[in-house]
């Protein structure tokens, strides 16, 4: 059976590691946004010439076939992985950009798009 020491000890364990918590999440969250803000910015400067401003394939340099949608659901299914494989090396029609963009560029831009809504 434990003790009150003991059972006051985990209590006061408990509050401190809730308060950490509760300490660390708004930094968290902010670094997130901050980090999809950058991939927003790299996303304009690189992507939307072909996948529009708001990823939907719409954009300027509509060269064919038609860019990918990066707001519908077969997007949004793909890894990680399999999205950044894409942006390090393309497709047919979509250049490879690992030369062009950081390993951190990259991830924030996939960061980006996991936010575009359809």
């Amino acid at each position: 059976m434990p003790t009150l020491a003991g059972t006051v000890c985990m209590g006061l364990i408990a509050i401190i590691v809730g308060v950490q918590v509760s300490i660390a999440a708004p930094n968290e969250l902010e670094s997130k946004r901050a980090y999809v803000a950058k991939g927003e910015k790299v996303f304009l400067r690189h992507c939307a010439g072909c996948h529009g401003s708001e990823g939907k394939g719409d954009g300027y340099l509509l060269l064919g076939p038609e860019p990918a949608n990066l707001t519908r659901p077969t997007t949004k299914k793909k890894s990680d992985v399999m999205l950044l494989q894409t942006i390090h090396e393309g497709k047919p029609n979509m250049p490879s950009w690992n030369t062009r963009l950081s390993e951190e560029d990259s991830r924030a831009v996939l960061a980006y798009i996991r936010t575009l809504k359809k």
